[in-house]
């Protein structure tokens, strides 16, 4: 089972919660302040199924890493798609954008909030195909027509996707 199929099981004993969040298990180090802001991004939108958060990217090293996923959302911050490749796709590649404000390149964060109804029938839905082919779960939500509402966060918590991560998140830990 997913993520997503463990936090809709405990939402199935849980009725009288609205929001459950799910903090991703290769995010340790996410601030308890990005949990309030995805709270914070469903109380007041109430359009949106769910919720996540992306930082910018300033590096064509992250850009390039399909361990860091990349999300293009539209003008009022409704994802439109996640991706392991580089989105959007410049034709003509100039450094200059990795600077640009506002940011153009946007990484997702293993964090998401979503609002109990909505959790249980995503977690009804079978795989899709965009999710089988990204291995990206928020794929589903997309292509079942649902909207996620990126909150945008200028703290990257240190995601653990590769062994060298985790041996840099060991140092860390252990440096406490």
């Amino acid at each position: 089972p997913s993520g997503t199929d463990r936090v809709a099981a405990v939402a199935r004993r849980l009725p009288a919660i609205d929001i459950f969040v799910n903090v991703q298990g290769d995010e340790p180090e996410i601030d308890p302040r990005q949990i309030d802001q995805l709270i914070e991004i469903l109380e007041s939108d109430l359009e949106a199924d769910m919720a996540t958060l992306a930082v910018p990217i300033r590096s064509r090293e992250r850009l390039e890493d399909p361990a860091c996923v990349k999300v293009v959302v539209d003008q009022h911050g409704r994802a439109l798609y996640f991706s392991r490749s580089p989105i959007p796709h410049p034709r003509s590649w100039s450094d200059d954008l990795l600077a640009a404000d506002p940011p153009l390149f946007w990484q997702h964060l293993g964090i998401y909030a979503y609002r109990r109804e909505f959790l249980l029938r995503l977690s009804s839905l079978p795989p899709s195909r965009l999710e089988r082919t990204e291995s990206l779960e928020q794929l589903r939500v997309l292509e079942a027509g649902s909207t996620i509402r990126v909150g945008f966060t200028e703290h990257a918590s240190r995601g653990i996707d590769t062994w060298d991560d985790y041996r840099a998140f060991v140092r860390r830990a252990q440096a406490c």
